[in-house]
């Protein structure tokens, strides 16, 4: 796009295409040690309890202790995971990577919701099983294991709610926590059960009525992790919405066109775009009044906007090449 390439942070030589974050960044949320300290806290209770509920499930033949083992196994990954992407979230950007390691924390978000879809399909799986082939059950022990399991769970989880909730990494460990909350309670219901009436497939049917519920959480983060990835618009940008909001909205405006919205990370999204002035606009003031609706109307703090300067029929290199 051979534009009007200029660029400002501020300087005072005249250049037409402004990149600047305005200061709202303060609005988006920080990749902080607190949130580092609580998710390693919660990985430390979540594996420790993991190891003791498998054993349990084994020792007392209960598939839900066991499938709720499996998930706290995952939720381990995920907290590992979670503390992992704040870790490197911190780490500023170089001549390679020039947005640093902040979408290190969709990558991770992106894991943990493939493995809780995969361990939903293995529970199904072992439900079935348990179904056609019923196992003996010891009620007491199960009772007991998913107890401490729901004491621990409802620690972690309140936890996690000291951290900052805006982030994907924690959204994904709460969800993960809530689903091991949900099992604790069927594994309890189904010692009950077991223990009053000696009915075995209570066990495996509340196992599967679990794994439905996690399976919508897991797929909603899957779905907003893979957005970030695949360079979507962020669920409040309508870019059709946003042009024409632009040009009604900033006196001097003629026309936007290219634009481009995407996520770096969670919460902190960016754009790209071209635009037409009027003959008698102050391109300043323009940029000005483009910066300001975009951080107001969609919380876009980092905008790169280049001026058309009479070449506008010439096509966005990208948008080119995805025609092809």
């Amino acid at each position: 796009m051979p534009h009007d390439h200029g660029h400002s942070h501020g300087d005072d030589h005249g250049h037409q295409k402004c990149h600047d974050h305005d200061g709202v960044h303060s609005h988006a949320p920080e990749v902080s040690r607190n949130n580092e300290r609580v998710v390693l806290v919660g990985f430390l209770l979540t594996f420790g309890f993991m190891l003791a509920e498998l054993a349990g499930g084994l020792l007392s033949g209960s598939l839900a202790l066991i499938a709720d083992a499996g998930h706290m196994f995952t939720d381990s990954a995920a907290l590992a995971l979670a503390w992992a992407g704040f870790r490197f979230g911190r780490r500023k950007g170089d001549e390679r990577r020039t947005f640093g390691y902040m979408r290190f924390e969709i990558l991770t978000g992106f894991i943990n919701a493939v493995t809780l879809i995969l361990l939903v399909g293995w529970i199904a799986f072992e439900a079935v099983q348990r179904l056609l082939n019923p196992e003996p059950v010891m009620a007491g022990p199960m009772l007991i294991i998913a107890v401490l399991g729901l004491v621990v769970n409802a620690g972690v989880f309140w936890m996690l709610q000291k951290g900052d909730r805006d982030h994907v990494n924690i959204k994904g460990a709460m969800v993960h926590v809530m689903g091991d909350l949900l099992g604790s309670v069927a594994a309890i219901a189904a010692a009950v059960a077991i223990y009053f009436t000696g009915w075995t497939p209570i066990d495996p049917i509340l196992s599967v009525l679990l794994s439905a519920i996690v399976l919508r959480s897991a797929w909603l983060l899957l779905k907003a992790s893979l957005n970030v990835l695949m360079e979507g618009a962020p669920g409040n940008v309508v870019v059709s919405d946003l042009r024409e909001k632009l040009v009604a909205a900033v006196p001097g405006l003629l026309r936007v066109d290219h634009v481009h919205v995407w996520s770096i990370t969670s919460g902190q999204p960016a754009a790209t775009m071209d635009v037409q002035l009027t003959d008698t606009a102050d391109p300043a003031e323009v940029l000005r009044g483009i910066k300001s609706q975009l951080a107001s109307d969609y919380g876009i703090a980092h905008s790169t906007i280049e001026i058309d300067v009479g070449q506008g029929d010439v096509g966005c290199s990208l948008e080119q090449s995805s025609a092809k």
